[in-house]
């Protein structure tokens, strides 16, 4: 039912993150607002996805 994601974090434009899925061919990109995500996420990390919820991948 409920399915876990990996992202990295490809850019930050004030309160929003764009999010690229792990795996994924097509290049798109997934906008999240930064409210959110972890308050310490930063370019280039990882993040998983999973009951609704998005964490730093350790």
């Amino acid at each position: 039912m409920f399915e876990t994601i990996y992202y990295s974090v490809n850019s930050i434009d004030g309160d929003y993150a764009y999010l690229k899925r792990e795996g994924s061919e097509d290049g798109e990109l997934k906008c999240v607002a930064r409210a959110l995500l972890p308050m310490e996420i930063s370019e280039g990390c990882r993040l998983v996805y999973e009951m609704m919820q998005y964490s730093i991948c350790q």
